[in-house]
């Protein structure tokens, strides 16, 4: 066979089309999955009939119907993903040259290996050789992408790998449909056949060079994360060692008050000075109550904190076995309650009722495990995506590196964390199996 037909509109559109879907739930959804999938089939019906009606384009108004084809691609992230329009535009380039190359292959195959045995291309037999085709190459494709599931949430493309993933899907596109613009090139072929070829091997290409590109831009944010979180480890210990000398400064000004306190005592004769003194006396006796866990390091980060929330209107209560943690390093415990602490203290500190912002915090041994429990009040619309509350920050970027640091302090020890978010409370969980000496 030397003439080979076209792909027909409808087997284009669904190659574009699940190819956009590819990402679209690997990455955050604006809607629930009914809502999702009623929009999708929308899309994919709009897509079509637009493919349909610039079927028969040629020249200069085909390549114009294929620029509408991949703005219907990017419409379909900013309907169904809840994403940057940097994001959109990167991951619908991807899927632009993925769609192509999907659609290629498996028409090629279909016409050179299932056609010749027909008098016409029949729907059944498309059906029955272009769907497994789709299901194994977006299935291969989802392999290698879920690997990477995680960057694609937190990954914070900049306007250079946009513009990148563009030009390089545009330089794709160009070089996969030159042999049906003109034979007289390097690259194009003398047969449909050679067409063909030339198309799904540049579309091959491109997806290949997109995707190295792909894994690069996850190691720049793996390296950018790790600096970060590096930097949130030393920042936590250092104010450790910070509140640790002013700790130390109070607790020997408390004790010589407490000195004072009993000279003035035994030289004060009148009965409201006695009371006031009975006042003062016991306004710091809480304080020396406050915070003996029987972990120095707890003790200090736990005192620091408690003074600034009474600073700042909010009611901190602790019970904690503090020596089931004497196992840990000093900087593992700075970075995982001073990051879990002033988390919650950020939570509750943007609630505008004061008797609202609580925060309890508990340890325990539980069966060779310790296990430490953080609660705080939040907001009620608080929602939890990929292991991390959602952010209402502009930056989103720069969002959960705490509970990041958490997370990565944990796993050190063979320990696990979650979080949960219900009923106007956050809570925050973590379980460390205790090592024994």
């Amino acid at each position: 066979m030397s003439a080979l037909p076209n792909i027909p509109p409808f087997w284009s559109a669904l190659a574009y089309w699940l190819a956009c879907l590819l990402y679209v739930f690997m990455l955050p959804r604006r809607w629930g999955r009914a809502r999702t999938a009623c929009a999708a089939a929308a899309l994919l019906a709009g897509l079509a009939a637009y493919m349909t009606l610039t079927a028969n384009w040629q020249g200069w108004r085909f390549n114009i119907g294929m620029l509408g084809t991949a703005a219907l691609n990017a419409l379909t992230f900013f309907v169904l993903s809840r994403v940057t329009w940097r994001s959109a535009v990167y991951y619908c380039a991807r899927a632009f040259i993925l769609g192509g190359f999907t659609a290629s292959l498996a028409w090629q195959l279909y016409a050179l290996m299932v056609l010749p045995h027909f008098d016409t291309a029949n729907i059944p037999s498309e059906a029955a050789t272009m769907l497994p085709l789709y299901a194994a190459a977006y299935l291969a494709m989802y392999a290698l992408e879920r690997t990477h599931r995680t960057e694609m949430w937190e990954l914070n493309l900049s306007s250079a790998a946009c513009v990148l993933s563009v030009a390089i899907a545009l330089a794709d596109y160009i070089l996969a449909s030159i042999s049906y613009m003109s034979i007289r090139t390097p690259f194009a072929g003398t047969t449909d056949a050679d067409a063909f070829n030339v198309r799904t091997f540049a579309y091959l290409g491109g997806v290949a060079v997109l995707y190295a590109c792909h894994l690069q831009n996850c190691e720049t944010h793996a390296r950018k994360e790790l600096d970060a979180l590096q930097n949130i480890l030393q920042t936590q210990y250092a104010n450790y060692r910070a509140s640790e000398e002013s700790v130390e400064l109070i607790n020997r000004k408390y004790h010589d008050l407490k000195h004072q306190i009993a000279v003035l005592r035994s030289e004060v004769a009148s009965g409201k000075s006695l009371e006031y003194l009975d006042r003062v006396e016991q306004e710091i006796r809480a304080y020396e109550a406050e915070n003996k866990t029987g972990n120095r390091v707890l003790d200090t980060i736990l005192t620091s904190k408690s003074l600034h929330c009474q600073q700042n209107g909010i009611q901190l209560t602790c019970v904690a076995d503090g020596a089931a943690l004497n196992f840990m390093d000093v900087m593992d415990l700075s970075a995982l309650f001073g990051n879990a602490l002033d988390n919650a203290i950020e939570g509750v500190g943007v609630l505008p009722d004061a008797e609202q912002r609580l925060i309890h915090l508990a340890v325990a041994r539980q069966k060779g495990f310790v296990s430490i429990r953080l609660e705080n009040r939040c907001r009620d619309t608080l929602y939890i995506e990929s292991g991390l509350p959602r952010t209402t920050k502009r930056e989103k970027g720069l969002h959960g590196y705490g509970l990041k640091s958490i997370q990565a302090t944990v796993e050190k020890y063979g320990g696990s964390v979650t979080v949960h978010a219900e009923n106007g409370w956050f809570e925050l969980r973590v379980l460390i199996p205790v090592l024994q000496d």
